[in-house]
């Protein structure tokens, strides 16, 4: 049963970020709301992201308080002075390349044609200070409260779609020795697993740009090195799978024992998918010489015998390949770690 969590670091921060923020304007005596409007968007993944965005954001907000005291100034507080500060924000955002500004200082134009009446240019100043105050408590907050860690949830990540490969490549094998047609679990099971690998990628990136701020330590960035390393496989693992799906299969010329080698040899990376420390050496490249062996047969008669398409590569062997390209991949991602292991204990 899935364990939800119903209270977030990210929701625990912006609570801290809106009370702290609003605080702080409270204590001088400007408005807090536009403090607040910045604080909550400011709320970013990783630190690093709430610093580049900060940044974008701040001269936003500042095009936007200026449309809102111009039009203001120009028409009052009528339709058109929305308007135009909304349509005037949004263009000069867009032309300037502020994309990541572009919501919150349009937010803010509007906003403000609401609560000003007089001294026009203290209000631009005083928004300019609050838009400071949400940006920086924001970021403080971001770096030092529960600062964000995504190690676990990687990991996590890699393990399921560590076995959910090892599900597809097992049932893609039954497919195709089967001489059926696989293409239909592109649509499914892969398509899944392709969403999940692009949504780790994303926190990988996370965990990078968040090491910056806030250094692993050496056996912290070995872990997450091999973690990284293994989705990395991962993603040219489902290269090759697509190569596989899209192979074309009319009538595989196998013998049932050249089926039944491939087949314990699919099981047996199946296994180490679903299971890494069953992983052993010896077992797994004995698999891997069977395999080897049914290739180079495979590759001697079926090119001797090959005379309809004597240039095309025939599905046998591209079948295998992709195969033994999977299973050098798996052995490489543990002939890694047994290296780091290595290196960490001479050290």
């Amino acid at each position: 049963m899935k364990r939800y969590r119903f209270v977030g670091s990210r929701i625990v921060k912006t609570g801290v970020a809106v009370f702290l923020t609003a605080f702080i304007c409270k204590l001088i005596g400007w408005p807090p709301v536009f403090a607040v409007i910045t604080a909550i968007v400011t709320i970013e993944p990783t630190v690093s992201d709430s610093i580049k965005k900060g940044l974008i954001r701040f001269p936003a907000s500042a095009i936007g308080s200026a449309y809102a005291v111009l039009f203001i100034s120009l028409f009052g507080n009528s339709s058109l002075t929305y308007m135009l500060a909304a349509v005037c924000t949004i263009t000069t955002c867009y032309k300037l390349k502020l994309h990541a500004g572009l919501l919150v200082a349009t937010l803010t134009s509007v906003a403000m044609i609401e609560v000003i009446h007089s001294n026009f240019l203290i209000s631009f100043f005083i928004r300019l200070g609050t838009t400071t105050i949400g940006l920086g408590v924001s970021t403080i907050i971001n770096m030092f409260i529960l600062p964000p860690d995504y190690r676990e949830h990687i990991a996590k990540h890699v393990q399921h779609i560590s076995k959910q490969t090892g599900i597809v490549i097992e049932t893609l094998f039954r497919i195709m020795l089967e001489n059926r047609d696989p293409s239909s679990l592109k649509q499914k099971m892969l398509y899944e697993l392709e969403e999940e690998i692009s949504k780790t990628e994303i926190l990988i990136r996370f965990q990078r740009d968040e090491a910056a701020y806030h250094p692993l330590a050496k056996s912290e960035r070995e872990e997450f090195h091999h973690v990284e390393s293994q989705l990395s496989n991962l993603r040219l693992i489902h290269y090759h799978i697509e190569n596989l799906i899209y192979t074309p299969i009319d009538n595989l010329s196998w013998s049932e024992e050249e089926r039944m080698v491939i087949m314990k040899a699919v099981r047996q990376l199946v296994t180490v998918f679903r299971d890494p420390s069953s992983y052993d050496k010896e077992n797994y490249h004995e698999k891997q010489y069977e395999l080897m062996e049914v290739f180079w047969e495979d590759n001697a008669e079926i090119t001797r015998n090959n005379e309809i398409h004597p240039t095309t590569f025939p599905a046998e062997l591209i079948i295998l390949y992709e195969l033994l390209s999977i299973y050098e991949l798996v052995d490489e991602s543990f002939q890694n770690l047994e290296e780091d292991s290595k290196e960490a204990t001479d050290e």
